[in-house]
C-alpha cells in the first residue's frame, strides 16, 4: 500500500449529532444545511461523544472479518438510526463526533468497517488510543483539528503531513506509508528507520524502564536495549508474549497471509498463544434473526479458523473443556490465564484485546493491540510503541469493610481528569500502601480497568505478593523471580500524580452508558429517582471472575443463605468463572453448594456476557442488569440498562431484587 501526499473529499460528509432526525436526514441523502453546520461548529448542535467500537461494530458483526463489514458499519450505535448499508450507500467520506471517538474495545473491525465502506477521514474532538492507532495501521485517517477539517469540507487538497501533526515519528512514518503493512515492509528492508533512541540519563517510570529494556536498535539484528527512554520517543519493543483469542485471530492470519505469503511462519511459536475464550457460549443467547443471518455459522468458523492456524503454527491453543463427555466451557479467558500462566514481571505482553492489561499486576507491561499489530508481531515479534506519560496514582490508607479494588476505579474513573479525556493513552501506575496492603486479585482489577478512560495500560510494581503468587501457582523459583522485578526509580518524572485515602472511600456504581459515570451508591436513589429494581444480576468476565471476586460473592450469599434468602423472584444471578482453576478453586473452598442454594446458575469460563455472547444477556430495553464486567457502553451487555458495581453489590443486589449496598441486602 501506499499513499499519495495529499487528500481531497468528494463525496459526503456524515455529522454524528444527538439529534437523531438531523442523523436519519443525512442517511436519507440530504446533507446539513449551512446553518445546521454552524451550529455543529459552535458547539449548539451536539455531536455524539463516546461512541465506543462496539457501536462501530457490535459483538455479532465482529462474526465477519473482511469487506462484509462495511455493510454493518455504526449499525450498533445508540438510537438505531443506522442500519445495514447505510455508511456505504450514503457515499460518505468523512464521519464527524464528539469526544472519545473509539473508546472501549481493541476491535480492528471497527475501523475497518469505516474504511471498507469508503469513509477516507474520521474527525473527532479527541480519539482514542488503541482506536486511533487501528487506523492508521490500515491507512484511515484521523484528525482532531477543526482547521484541518474545514479545509477539508471546503474541498481544498490537503497535505497528508496535516495528518502527522503531534504523531510520534514511527506513526507519522506508517501514516505515510498508508499502513503498517507497508512500512514494516521498508523497514525490516532497511529502506526506513525509526530515529535513533538518544534520550539521555533520566530517572524513569516502571513502564518507561521496561520499554527501555525491549527497546529494538536494529530491525534486522533484532538488537534490543537502550539505555534511556522519555515521553514521545518511537519505537519498537520486543515481545515476550503475544496472544490473541478466535474473535481476532481469523482477521489477524488474513492480513498475515495477504502481507507476507501463504507459506509464511509464526516466528518463535513458544510465545504466542490463542484462546477459544469469547463465544463459547453464544448459542445459548443468539437471537433468531441473527440465527437466520448464518451467523451461527459465521462465529463458529471462527473458532474453526483459530485452531487450523494453531495447528499450522505449532502455537498454544487454550480451548474449550471437555467434562463428563460433554463441551461445558473454556479453559479460561485470556486474561485470567495469562496472569495464571503465562507472563512474568518486566516482560512485554501484546494481545489482541484491550484488557491484555490486566497483567500489569504482575509488573510487565502489558496492552492491547489490533489485528494488523498483531499480524505483524507474529513475524516480527516487536510491536510500535511511542513512549507514553504515566500518570501516577498513590493510594494510601485501607478500605473499610464492603469496599473494594472495583469501587477504587469506579471512583477514579469518574474524577474530571478522565471524563475530560486527559488520560488517553497515558499509563495508570497505582501505588502506595493502600495498593500493597490488597490482595493480587483486588490489584488486578485495577489494572483490568485502566482502559476504561482511555488509558494505554495499567501497571503495579512487582512485590513479595506477586513473588508468593508465582511460587504457589506455577512452582517458579522465589529468587528467579525477584530478579525479573523492576521498580520505577524514586525521583522519576509522572505527567500527573493523584493522593487518594483508600479509608474514605464508599461502594460505587456506574450509571449505564459509559464505566465513567460513577456515583456513590448511597446517591443512587437520588440520582434514578427511586430504588433502581434489576432483572440480572451478573458476576463474572475477567474483571469479576477472579477468586477474590468468588470470596465476596460466596460472603454475601452465606449470609443470605444463612438468614433464609435467596435470589429474589424475577431476578436472575449468574456467576462465571474466569477460568477452570477458579473453579476448582471455589469448589474447593464449598462455594459451588453455597452459590446453588443461594440461587445463583453457574457458568464455565466464558467470555460471555461481557460482550453480548453467553449467559447473563439482556434481551430487551427494558431489562436493568447490575454487573461485574468492566464497561457498559451502550449495547455492551445487551440492550437493556447495564449498571456496573462491586462483586458484593452484585450478589446483594440479587438477594434484594433491586441495586443496594452490601450492609443493608438483609434489611
Amino acid at each position: 500500500m501506499s499513499r499519495s501526499d495529499h487528500v481531497q473529499i468528494s463525496g459526503r460528509i456524515l455529522y454524528l449529532t444527538e439529534d437523531a432526525d438531523l442523523l436519519s436526514k443525512q442517511l436519507a441523502g440530504t446533507d446539513l444545511s449551512e446553518e445546521e453546520v454552524k451550529r455543529v461548529d459552535d458547539g449548539s448542535l451536539a455531536l455524539i461523544d463516546n461512541i465506543s467500537t462496539d457501536e462501530l461494530t457490535p459483538g455479532w458483526v465482529c462474526y465477519y472479518y473482511d469487506e462484509t463489514l462495511a455493510r454493518y458499519c455504526l449499525v450498533g450505535l445508540r438510537g438505531n438510526v443506522v442500519q445495514k448499508d447505510s455508511i456505504k450507500q450514503g457515499k460518505f467520506e468523512v464521519i464527524v463526533s464528539g469526544r472519545s471517538k473509539g473508546c472501549g474495545s481493541s476491535r480492528e473491525t471497527a475501523p475497518y468497517s469505516e474504511l471498507e465502506s469508503g469513509v477516507k477521514v474520521v474527525f473527532a474532538k479527541s480519539i482514542e488510543k488503541i482506536y486511533g492507532q487501528n487506523c492508521q495501521n490500515i491507512g484511515l485517517l484521523t484528525t482532531t483539528d477543526p482547521a484541518v477539517f474545514a479545509r477539508l469540507r471546503r474541498g481544498e487538497s490537503v497535505e497528508v503531513a496535516e495528518f502527522t501533526r503531534g504523531l510520534d515519528a514511527i506513526s507519522a512514518g506508517v501514516v505515510r506509508a498508508g499502513g503498517l503493512f507497508a512500512y514494516n515492509k521498508s523497514r525490516l528492508a532497511g529502506e526506513v528507520s525509526p530515529p535513533a533512541i538518544t534520550t539521555e540519563q533520566r530517572p524513569m517510570t516502571l513502564a518507561e524502564k521496561i520499554i527501555a529494556s525491549r527497546a529494538i536498535r536494529d530491525a534486522r539484528s533484532g538488537e534490543m536495549g537502550v539505555p534511556f527512554v522519555k515521553p514521545g520517543d518511537s519505537l519498537f519493543v520486543r515481545t515476550d508474549v503475544r496472544f490473541s483469542h478466535e474473535y481476532v485471530t481469523p482477521m489477524a492470519e488474513s492480513l498475515f497471509v495477504a502481507a507476507l505469503g501463504k507459506d509464511a511462519t509464526v516466528t518463535d511459536p513458544g510465545s504466542v498463544w490463542a484462546f477459544r475464550d469469547h463465544l463459547t457460549f453464544l448459542d445459548k443467547v443468539m437471537p433468531e434473526a441473527h440465527l437466520k443471518l448464518g451467523l451461527r455459522e459465521q462465529a463458529n468458523q471462527l473458532a474453526t479458523v483459530q485452531e487450523a492456524f494453531t495447528k499450522r503454527h505449532s502455537v498454544k491453543l487454550y480451548g474449550e473443556i471437555v467434562r463428563d463427555g460433554k463441551t461445558v466451557g473454556s479453559d479460561a479467558i485470556c486474561h485470567n490465564k495469562v496472569i495464571e500462566a503465562i507472563a512474568l514481571p518486566g516482560q512485554v505482553v501484546a494481545g489482541t484485546d484491550s484488557h491484555t492489561c490486566m497483567a500489569g499486576v504482575l509488573g510487565c507491561f502489558a496492552f492491547g493491540v489490533g489485528s494488523t499489530d498483531m499480524a505483524n508481531a507474529w513475524f516480527s515479534k516487536d510491536i510500535r510503541v511511542a513512549v507514553p506519560e504515566t500518570v501516577r496514582f498513590n493510594l494510601h490508607g485501607r478500605l473499610p469493610a464492603g469496599v473494594t479494588a472495583k469501587d477504587v476505579m469506579l471512583h477514579l474513573l469518574a474524577q474530571p481528569f478522565w471524563k475530560g479525556g486527559e488520560g488517553i493513552g497515558k499509563v495508570l501506575e497505582f501505588a502506595g500502601e493502600g495498593v500493597t496492603n490488597m490482595p493480587l486479585d483486588e490489584r488486578a482489577t485495577l489494572t483490568n480497568m485502566a482502559v476504561e478512560a482511555g488509558g494505554f495500560t495499567g501497571i503495579i510494581e512487582a512485590d513479595e505478593v506477586v513473588v508468593e503468587y508465582l511460587v504457589a501457582q506455577r512452582g517458579l523459583d522465589a529468587e528467579s523471580v525477584r530478579k525479573l522485578i523492576v521498580k520505577a526509580d524514586a525521583n522519576a518524572a509522572y505527567f500527573a500524580s493523584f493522593d487518594f485515602d483508600l479509608s474514605t472511600f464508599e461502594p460505587m456504581v456506574a450509571l449505564p452508558g459509559d464505566p465513567r459515570n460513577g456515583v456513590p451508591l448511597a446517591k443512587l436513589r437520588e440520582q434514578s429517582g427511586g430504588d433502581v429494581a434489576i432483572n440480572i444480576a451478573y458476576g463474572g468476565s475477567c474483571t469479576g471472575g477472579k477468586k477474590a471476586d468468588m470470596d465476596m460473592y460466596a460472603d454475601v450469599l452465606r449470609q443470605a443463605v444463612e438468614a433464609g434468602r435467596s435470589v429474589a423472584p424475577g431476578v436472575h444471578l449468574y456467576i462465571q468463572f474466569g477460568s477452570q482453576d477458579i473453579r476448582a478453586y471455589a469448589e474447593a473452598r464449598g462455594y459451588i453448594e453455597i452459590f446453588l442454594k443461594a440461587g445463583a446458575e453457574l457458568v464455565d469460563p466464558s467470555c460471555g456476557a461481557c460482550i453480548k455472547a453467553g449467559p447473563g444477556v439482556s434481551f430487551t430495553k427494558e431489562e436493568v442488569t447490575v454487573s461485574a464486567i468492566n464497561r457498559n457502553f451502550p449495547g455492551r451487555s445487551g440492550p437493556g440498562k447495564v449498571y456496573l458495581a462491586s462483586p458484593r453489590v452484585i450478589a446483594a443486589s440479587a438477594i434484594a431484587g433491586r441495586i443496594v449496598s452490601p450492609t443493608s441486602f438483609l434489611d
